[in-house]
């Protein structure tokens, strides 16, 4: 079995703790600081864009941004309204307990570690995040679908975070993410290895048409660490 040199995660429900969010009440949070008045009408737009564009990244796999959500919504997000979506997004980038552990063990291991999420968030406050839980610097590279044309499963996302860490081999990468569609499937897809955390309530309107069957289920990011070494010896 071909060594793996190469740890790509998935970010939301994966290095960061799955949490159900209230979009309908985040979104009117904000729309009360762009136009107090009409905050139903605006935060109902603004919640109906945000799942057309998932629709088309799940059906597509085509990527959006923020600043396009608001552009299709025909919003113009203030200052203020940004700094509030952002607040209210907080309480759920929680690092998981053990994915600091799980990536330093990763590190010792000479394995390289990477990130691939489907985002429409800029790279910025990812890395935000990322510094503030003492991740950042333990990266070797990271995708954000915000800056590129595709969102997994399509191969050329999977490709690119390939790139961002440095490997040039599929078969030496492990992708590890809790969605058998974006994931594990499109990983699968163009020679990953793929092990699946499932733990996450993935949105029914973001279930992908196929389910991967994968190479590994993890039920905790430390189990990682014995799992590549029973396949690197």
């Amino acid at each position: 079995m071909t060594k793996i040199e190469a740890v790509l995660f998935d970010w939301g429900g994966t290095l960061a703790t799955w949490h159900d969010v209230d979009l309908p009440a985040l979104w009117r949070s904000v729309a009360v600081l762009i136009d107090e008045e009409r905050a139903d009408e605006i935060a109902k737009r603004l919640l109906e864009v945000e799942n057309s564009v998932w629709r088309r990244s799940r059906d597509h796999h085509l990527s959006s941004t923020l600043e396009e959500v608001c552009l299709l919504a025909e919003v113009e997000m203030t200052e203020a309204a940004r700094a509030q979506y952002e607040l209210g997004w907080t309480p759920h980038t929680i690092l998981e307990p053990d994915a600091l552990e799980t990536l330093h063990g990763l590190r010792e291991r000479g394995v390289k570690i990477g990130v691939l999420s489907n985002t429409i968030w800029p790279r910025r406050w990812h890395e935000e995040i990322f510094a503030r839980d003492g991740v950042l610097e333990l990266l070797d590279g990271a995708v954000y679908t915000s800056e590129i044309p595709y969102t997994k499963p399509h191969p050329e996302a999977f490709n690119a975070a390939m790139k961002a860490v440095g490997a040039s081999d599929p078969a030496t990468c492990l992708f590890v993410g809790d969605r058998l569609f974006d994931d594990v499937w499109g990983a699968q897809n163009v020679g990953m290895r793929a092990a699946h955390i499932p733990h996450s309530a993935i949105p029914l309107n973001q279930i992908g048409h196929t389910e991967g069957t994968p190479d590994a289920t993890v039920h905790r990011l430390a189990e990682l660490l014995p799992l590549i070494d029973s396949w690197n010896h």
